[in-house]
């Protein structure tokens, strides 16, 4: 590990400036040789450094769900040249190339602030041997050595002896005690966060090898860190768990506010936005009106999570729109159904007329023929009522001229009277 962080010396000058800093901010506060003064100041040192890894933890979201996106695509073309392992490799990098999709975007912060890692590491392992480094001259390195966070000085290792405890002023039992929960506590965080990942902003309808290996990650993580802690000191640990906290907590609002979708972060999210939306009737928020945009932009590709929330939408009588924005669906001239088509929301429903049995129909032609008032018209017969005329009494209707020069009598309704005359049979 020392030789490692020697390859960093070049960035020590910069991180030690840094926390002395801090330090001097601290030591009027607390005091300068107190473990608060300069457990504070590693502290603010991770803050900084993260405030401006924001970017790169942007990018590296995107790269996620761009791999996640990627994935059956991938897995279709491991399935065609699986004999062949070089074409497979060509495929992959056509693939990322045409997607503009690098993965190993994913892995930038962790990557940028290594060398911020191992220079603190050489700073405090300066510390220990009593050696000034950087910005950090006799009187600060007094100062640090007599610094103890919880009884354990800010240099101190869990695999140091007792002699070397000793001579930081402090006891092997107390050293061993914090390292070992700081140790925890680190692989812990480191656990969760993975594991917050994988069962919250994660695709659950695609089903890949990357989901195996992030799973695996989930548990190989924390046993490196615990491995690797026990050779780090304090002041070490008390960097990582800094980081893994606020890599926690940056997660946790990524995840809550703009999650992946398919995933069970996106179905908590648009059920928040429902209810949030309903209540006040429009989106008020850009990042709402953006994820609404992009979801009625998905049309028919919309997942489950997305089509329940349009159609959450239409039953409290809004809609949303491409822009972005909710209306009422009374006001507006076409209104987004769950499949991305558009329906005319001004247009009346048309509506079949009920249908009638055959006793309430005789029932209501009887009505019709003998419940005429005084001064008012007969109602003119229908075809679905009888006649109590007989068929005698009926006037002859004028014949109709044909084309064909003849006339013909219009048939009457009802049965032929007299002699019918037998059917002939069919010729063939």
């Amino acid at each position: 590990m020392d030789t490692i962080a020697s390859l960093f010396s070049f960035i020590t000058t910069p991180v030690s400036w840094v926390i002395v800093q801090f330090h001097t901010v601290y030591g009027k506060i607390f005091g300068p040789d107190t473990g608060w003064a300069w457990g504070l100041s590693i502290v603010s040192l991770v803050i900084l450094i993260r405030i401006c890894l924001i970017p790169l933890f942007v990018k590296q979201i995107k790269s996620t769900r761009a791999m996640q996106t990627l994935q059956p695509e991938m897995k279709k073309i491991q399935e065609r040249y699986k004999n062949d392992k070089q074409r497979q490799s060509e495929e992959m990098m056509k693939l990322y190339k045409e997607t503009g999709t690098n993965p190993l975007s994913s892995c930038l912060p962790i990557l940028a602030q290594s060398p911020f890692f191992f220079a603190l590491y050489h700073v405090l392992n300066g510390i220990a041997t009593g050696s000034t480094i950087g910005v950090i001259n006799d009187s600060l390195l007094a100062s640090a050595r007599k610094a103890h966070i919880f009884g354990a000085p800010l240099a101190a290792k869990f695999t140091d002896g007792s002699s070397k405890v000793e001579a930081l002023g402090a006891s092997l039992t107390d050293v061993r005690v914090v390292t070992a929960v700081m140790i925890v506590m680190m692989s812990a965080s480191q656990f969760y966060t993975q594991r917050q990942l994988m069962t919250k902003n994660v695709d659950t309808t695609v089903k890949t090898p990357f989901m195996q290996q992030q799973k695996m990650l989930m548990y190989v993580f924390p046993v490196m860190f615990a491995v690797f802690g026990i050779n780090f000191p304090v002041g070490v640990l008390v960097y990582w768990l800094t980081t893994n906290v606020w890599t926690m907590g940056q997660q946790m609002y990524v995840i809550r506010n703009n999650p992946t979708p398919g995933s069970k972060a996106q179905a908590a999210y648009l059920e928040r936005l429902t209810n949030h939306v309903t209540s006040h009737g429009k989106a008020r928020k850009r990042s709402e009106r953006t994820i609404i945009k992009a979801i009625v932009a998905k049309g028919r590709d919309r997942n489950e999570f997305e089509r329940k929330f349009i159609n959450g939408l239409n039953k409290a009588g809004l809609a949303a729109q491409a822009d972005g924005s909710v209306i009422q669906s009374e006001s507006q001239a076409a209104v987004q159904t769950e499949d991305g088509t558009s329906t005319s929301a001004a247009a009346p429903k048309r509506q079949q007329p009920k249908r009638q049995s055959k006793s309430q129909r005789q029932s209501g032609g009887a009505a019709a023929s003998g419940g005429k008032a005084d001064g008012d018209a007969p109602p003119e017969p229908t075809s679905l009522t009888k006649s109590d005329e007989p068929e005698d009494a009926k006037p002859a209707e004028p014949a109709k001229k044909q084309s064909g020069g003849g006339t013909r009598s219009k048939a009457q309704s009802g049965p032929r009277k007299g002699p019918q005359r037998p059917k002939s049979p069919s010729k063939k």
